[in-house]
């Protein structure tokens, strides 16, 4: 009744031909989730929360991400 949800396991790797990093962002509440886009199907692939710029740092480190971009 009181226990965390556990959080998705983060995979170390994503294949940059079928999936691009995209930030997820919702208008009501500004909430945003970074993950995978398939290029082919759509399909957002969930990965993190973030709530902050230390968030999306960690998360552009470790899948090496030099550029991101949002979609509403």
């Amino acid at each position: 009744m009181f226990f965390k949800k556990p959080k998705p396991p983060i995979h170390s790797t994503y294949d940059s031909l079928t999936e691009k990093p995209v930030i997820k962002c919702s208008i009501c509440n500004g909430e945003q989730v970074a993950g995978f886009k398939n290029l082919h199907t759509g399909e957002f692939r969930e990965i993190m929360l973030i709530k902050d710029a230390a968030d999306l740092q960690q998360f552009k480190q470790i899948y090496d991400i030099t550029e991101i971009t949002k979609v509403y």
